[in-house]
């Protein structure tokens, strides 16, 4: 018992990061997002590099990210509700 505490307290102080290590991982995220979304963008016609640019990497990632999180929803990507089966109620999936 005492083991599963201790090593409980060591992984939860291990999860904690310094805002350093917070600020490094944000631009390590920011650096992937320019390199996946940045071609699209300059495709786009904005100025590499501008305040416009930037946003539409950033709009580029989001809508990405809720696509993918609507892929995984509660009905997985179903636009009608549980139970619902070709126009009947009731049954299960």
């Amino acid at each position: 018992m005492r083991t599963l505490i201790v090593l409980s307290a060591a992984l939860m102080l291990g999860a904690c990061a310094t805002p350093q290590e917070k600020a490094a991982r944000k631009q390590a995220e920011m650096q992937e997002m320019m390199v996946v979304y940045g071609p699209a963008c300059d495709r786009l016609g904005f100025a590499r590099e501008s305040d416009q640019w930037r946003n539409c990497i950033i709009q580029l990632s989001t809508r990405d990210e809720v696509q993918r999180a609507a892929d995984y929803g509660p009905y997985y990507g179903r636009p009608w509700g549980p139970g619902w089966y070709g126009g009947y109620w009731g049954r299960g999936w």
